[in-house]
């Protein structure tokens, strides 16, 4: 009987919280409808607090920041959207316009065919959306299996036994894709730079040497952490260390 009325607060719980960031939701919606951008991320950011993690939710943080010209939370959270749903084509778009407002001109380096394969294909949907196909998949051969096994025209056996094996294929297939977009989003550590400008310097040392210097919403990949200090990499493959509270892990 516990257990029944722990359930039922949960669910009741879990409609009040709910209820109550739709409303907020609406709320910064209509903030932002009246040009009020600074109310609305305050109540975006707010929402963000309780633990709401939606590509909707990091696209409009990151239109509010974009209309204040706020380069870098604006870039940051428009890679936080495209996280959460590689598919965004808004969020897709309004990120490229936003790095117009950079200052740093990086030439990326050539990608060879496996990376464009997964730029282009495996990164395009989250690796959660790639693992329900897989499963959908499996479900699929094994009710295709079965209805091989049971049946009795030779017609129908050779039909079901080819497209059970199609969809074992496709469950191989979409489990590869699953397991190697986790490992990329797990391997690769997305940063946004926020400071106004910052040196990047060859070792974890104020007084080491300064090799270049990069400005806010640049994006860069962290390696390693050392301290107060961390190692990225920036598109044309440089690397140096920088101080981490210059830039913001996605």
């Amino acid at each position: 009987m516990k257990k029944i009325v722990c359930i039922i607060i949960l669910m009741f719980s879990l409609v009040a919280y709910s209820q109550e960031v739709n409303k907020l939701f609406a709320e910064g919606n209509t903030f932002y409808k009246e040009e009020n951008y600074t109310r609305a991320v305050g109540v975006y950011l707010a929402i963000e607090e309780q633990g709401m993690e939606s590509d909707d939710l990091y696209f409009n943080i990151a239109n509010c920041y974009y209309k204040m010209n706020k380069v870098a939370p604006a870039i940051y959270y428009y890679e936080k959207a495209l996280k959460v749903n590689p598919a965004n084509a808004d969020a897709k778009a309004n990120l490229a316009f936003a790095k117009r407002m950079t200052i740093d001109v990086i030439e990326e380096l050539p990608k060879t065919f496996l990376q464009r394969f997964s730029a282009n294909i495996i990164q395009k949907l989250p690796f959660d959306t790639w693992a329900i196909m897989a499963v959908i998949a499996s479900f699929l051969a094994s009710l295709l299996f079965l209805l091989y096994y049971f049946s009795t025209s030779s017609t129908k056996k050779l039909f079901y036994f080819n497209t059970s094996i199609f969809a074992v294929f496709i469950m191989i297939v979409t489990v590869f894709f699953a397991y190697n977009n986790f490992k990329t989003v797990q391997k690769d550590r997305v940063a946004i730079i926020f400071s106004p400008k910052v040196e990047i310097m060859n070792a974890p040392s104020a007084s080491s040497d300064e090799i270049f210097e990069l400005h806010e919403g640049t994006k860069v990949i962290v390696l390693d952490k050392l301290d107060n200090w961390k190692k990225i990499k920036i598109a044309d493959g440089k690397t140096g260390w920088i101080y981490a509270d210059a830039l913001k892990e996605i």
